[in-house]
């Protein structure tokens, strides 16, 4: 009888040993492909051509430049490809520029908001949005910046610069907004 009980203890612990081995691990995120050893990796970059910083289309303004000057702090905004969250060279930069700014403003707080373009469901580009920002706080903490300094929400496409439907919009649109707060 104390052998069935032990075989049967046996067996119970091993099946949930393998059903815990098999459950999904938590994706680190990368704030480059190279560090991203190891996790699920994207679509190479010959199936989706790397897009250069969207140009404002006439009689509007849109860069970064601009932006930061608007809300009164030196944090530029960064762009993104089609369905990626790393951080692109061009954006390298930038985001650099913005932890030598926080560095230099230690008591300024940033919120970091992840936002797509208008293809793809709502709950997709809302996990998007979140990897994008979460890509950009790992670039700000691996820089030297506190991650208490740092919070991060995730627009999805609720939130465009561009309404137009065409690519050069939709580039806008795919982008981490940084927004500094006291």
């Amino acid at each position: 009888m104390k052998n069935k009980s032990v075989a049967y203890l046996s067996v119970v612990v091993v099946v949930g040993l393998l059903s815990l081995w098999g459950c999904p691990k938590k994706m680190e995120v990368a704030s480059s492909p190279e560090s991203h050893e190891g996790a699920v990796t994207e679509p190479s970059a010959a199936a989706v051509p790397t897009q250069a910083a969207p140009a404002a289309p006439e009689g509007r303004s849109d860069d970064s430049e601009e932006r930061a000057a608007v809300s009164g702090t030196g944090l530029k905004l960064i762009y993104f490809d089609f369905d990626k969250y790393f951080i692109r060279d061009d954006a390298r930069p930038v985001m650099q520029s913005n932890a030598e700014w926080l560095k230099a403003h230690p008591n300024v707080k940033v919120t970091i908001e992840g936002t797509c373009d208008e293809r793809g469901t709502i709950e997709y580009n809302q996990a998007l949005g979140q990897r994008r920002a979460a890509s950009a706080k790992k670039y700000l903490t691996d820089s030297g910046i506190s991650s208490s300094r740092i919070s991060m929400i995730s627009y999805g496409k609720e939130k465009p610069a561009c309404t137009d439907h065409n690519e050069t919009c939709w580039q806008k649109n795919r982008r981490d907004d940084l927004v500094a707060k006291e």
